[in-house]
């Protein structure tokens, strides 16, 4: 036994070794290819699923269709980005990726890689989406999206959430994205006349299912240069009012 008066008591003046902070090690880029691939996917899942199921529970009431959608895609995909955002950011979206690169530095060897697993599992998705609900693997949309105004829409979705993403990220509270992006695109299915696709994985995913969520090949492209021009203008504001990470 020792007493209080023997026992070494630190020297106030000489300040304590820290331990050197460890910062996590990225994925290997196989293991964050996986996760945009499942991630897109599931999502894509999500919409379109959620979408027949809404058709089928609601057959005379859009609105209500449109509530049980959206309801489904908000907590689908912060739970998505829950999963997924430790391995590989959790994108699942080729205008995030790229708004990544330009604002994150982010490689461009990455974007390489993720554009083209997230459509892939977009598509994939869809198929998912359709065989879970006993209909044909692939069913091309024949949902004509082709509007001037819808266009709009999808520009001001794309905006708004380039800027929520990176407004969180430059100011690290990245764990707040899975709620804060999912109640965003939960809102944007209804302040927006297009319903917010805002991704155009997701977008080219629904034209594989002639169901609620779907659009057709001709509309495709018209959504998704609406993304890339409401992408580029997320990414300027968020260089206007998020120079640099504070």
């Amino acid at each position: 036994m020792t007493s209080q008066s023997d026992q070494v008591q630190p020297d106030p003046t000489i300040a304590p070794i820290e331990e050197p902070a460890i910062e996590p090690q990225e994925a290997p880029i196989l293991r964050r290819a996986v996760a945009e691939f499942l991630g897109s996917g599931l999502l894509v899942t999500v919409v379109i699923g959620s979408g027949i199921m809404a058709q089928r529970l609601s057959p005379d009431d859009i609105g209500l269709q449109l509530l049980e959608n959206s309801t489904a895609t908000v907590f689908g995909l912060a739970a998505l980005i829950l999963i997924f955002g430790p391995v590989s950011g959790a994108h699942f979206n080729p205008v995030v990726t790229l708004a990544d690169c330009v604002l994150q530095r982010r490689p461009y060897r990455d974007a390489a890689v993720y554009l083209p697993v997230q459509i892939i599992g977009g598509i994939g998705g869809a198929m998912l989406a359709n065989v879970m609900f006993d209909l044909p693997w692939v069913t091309e949309s024949h949902k004509d999206r082709s509007q001037a105004h819808l266009w709009i829409g999808e520009l001001v979705a794309t905006l708004g959430l380039i800027v929520l993403i990176f407004a969180l990220v430059r100011t690290e509270r990245t764990a707040l994205a899975g709620p804060a992006v999912g109640a965003y695109i939960g809102a944007a299915y209804w302040f927006t006349s297009s319903t917010s696709f805002a991704n155009p994985a997701v977008t080219i995913g629904r034209a594989f299912s002639n169901t609620f969520a779907g659009i057709e090949p001709a509309s495709v492209s018209g959504f998704i240069i609406a993304q890339l021009v409401g992408g580029a203008v997320g990414v300027a504001l968020i260089m206007y009012f998020y120079p640099a990470r504070r």
